[in-house]
Formats: structure tokens, sequence, C-alpha cells
């Protein structure tokens, strides 16, 4: 009788742990959060950007010709892109790489169309937008993404 009451300590014990463990927040408020600081970097740059309804902001820095690419699109970009605290976690070097857009992230299918061929931008991705939750080699989770983007080609 030791034996099971050892294991039923054992499965309470833990059931209140886990149900102490708060649940994680819901969509909405982690796009509030990062939509705040998203604001303030913005403000403590003397930036002024652009939004759109799903929470990403933009600031088109050159307009670019030619069309804009679709969702069906592969585009021909050079990237750089980094957190807010300004670590570059990627970029491009001398060569422009080729994606298919959508194969990427919601923040560059939402974000890339906005652009004209040559055009290049800065986007502010809320985490939905980028990696969500889920962290991702040196990105944490739930963290706002920054990347210029200069789309050369599609």
């Amino acid at each position: 009788m030791s034996k099971f009451l050892s294991y039923a300590t054992l499965f309470f014990g833990l059931a209140f742990i886990v149900g102490c463990i708060p649940d994680p927040i819901s969509a909405e408020e982690q796009l509030g959060m990062d939509t705040k600081k998203i604001k303030a970097y913005l403000a403590d740059n003397n930036l002024v950007a652009e939004s759109t309804a799903s929470g990403l902001h933009y600031i088109i820095e050159e307009e670019g010709t030619g069309g804009h690419p679709n969702l069906n699109s592969e585009v021909t970009v050079n990237y750089k892109g980094y957190l807010l605290n300004g670590k570059v976690f990627d970029q491009t070097n001398t060569t422009p790489v080729t994606f298919p857009l959508k194969n990427l992230i919601l923040g560059w299918q939402q974000g890339i169309p906005l652009l004209q061929k040559g055009g290049k931008g800065k986007f502010f991705l809320p985490s939905g937008l980028g990696y969500g939750r889920q962290a991702t080699g040196s990105i944490p989770a739930n963290s706002v993404l920054i990347f210029e983007i200069e789309l050369v080609n599609f």
C-alpha cells in the first residue's frame, strides 16, 4: 500500500504544480504588449510608421517601381533582421537571396507586398507575425522583430 501512497502523492503533487503554472496570455494580449513596445521604439528613435490591422508597423524608405509582388511571387531581397535591443540575428551579406513569399513568416508575407521592385522599407513585426511563442535560434519567444528589407526583384 505504501507504493500506492507514494504514487498518489507524486501524482497529486505534480497536478498541484502544473495547476499553479499560469495560462499563457492570449494572442490579443501579446499583440497589445508588442504594440506598446513597437510604439515606444518608434518614439525613442524619432520614427513615424504606418500600421496595419494585424499590428505590422512599417516605413517605406524608397518606393521602387514596377508593381508589387503577391503571395505567390518568388522575391529576391537584401535584408537585415534584428531585435528591439539592436541585436542582429540574420542578414544578407553581398548577395541577395530568393524565397517563395508564401513560405516566409507572416510579417514578410504582409510587408513585402507593400514594396515595389527596388523599394526599401523597415518593418516592425509583433511576435505573432514573426515566430510567436516559439524561440528560434537566437530569437527569444514572443520577440518583436525589426527587418530592413530591399526588394531587389520578384
